[in-house]
């Protein structure tokens, strides 16, 4: 569907008006015989619909529609036609507000009668394999506990308002005038992994211990500070 979209739109046209020569250009002088322009003006996306399934992605196409013939009269004539003929397609949204002049002064052509005929685009998108569960889910608990630090710099003095983060839990702090810090709820096992970012500096540290008691914190000395 997306590679046809302008042939199809073309199609429908000549559906419309016998015969006529249709270009996809931008409006331009005066052209002899008598055709009919699809100038693709503006590309908007739609919201997707409400599905429960993997819904597509969607575009609305706002096509310019001119027409050109040696005749003005005829010219209006296929205009008509054509405006009707997309009244009634359920599938497109006519618009018969005049674009703004500075559309016309940038084309360098004086204004002409027109509309506007939004065009629907759906790109279908396959649901997403998914795997067989052979096995019932199985829920490994984990004991969560509070973890206390404290930053100190050169001279064990405290480093208050530095960031302290656990990329892996997507989490962060700040340390106090004491340069302590705290994480209400970090997982009993495993490795607990920060990374400390004061003074423009950053240091990654591992601790494979737990400190739940405030009197006895992880006791961290920010290095760079020293070199």
């Amino acid at each position: 569907m997306v590679d046809e979209f302008d042939e199809r739109l073309k199609n429908w046209v000549l559906s419309v008006v016998e015969g006529a020569e249709v270009s996809m250009a931008a409006p331009n002088g005066q052209k002899p015989g008598s055709g009919v322009g699809l100038y693709l003006l503006e590309v908007m996306q739609s919201p997707p619909p409400s599905t429960v399934k993997r819904p597509p992605l969607q575009l609305s196409l706002r096509y310019l529609i001119t027409t050109w013939s040696e005749k003005p009269e005829d010219a209006h004539q296929s205009l008509v036609r054509l405006i009707f003929a997309a009244m009634e397609n359920t599938d497109f949204q006519v618009e018969l507000d005049p674009i703004p002049m500075a559309v016309w002064t940038a084309f360098a052509v004086p204004p002409r009668p027109h509309f506007i005929l939004r065009v629907p685009l759906r790109l279908e998108r396959p649901e997403p394999v998914t795997k067989l569960v052979r096995e019932p889910l199985k829920i490994k608990k984990s004991l969560m506990l509070g973890f206390h630090g404290q930053l100190l710099g050169p001279g064990d003095i405290a480093l208050a308002g530095c960031r302290i983060e656990m990329p892996d839990l997507r989490i962060s702090t700040h340390t106090d005038y004491n340069g302590m810090f705290y994480f209400p709820g970090v997982p009993a096992e495993g490795t607990k992994h920060f990374l400390i970012r004061a003074k423009g500096r950053e240091l990654e540290i591992d601790s494979q211990e737990n400190h739940p008691d405030g009197s006895a914190p992880l006791v961290v000395h920010f290095s760079p500070l020293e070199e």
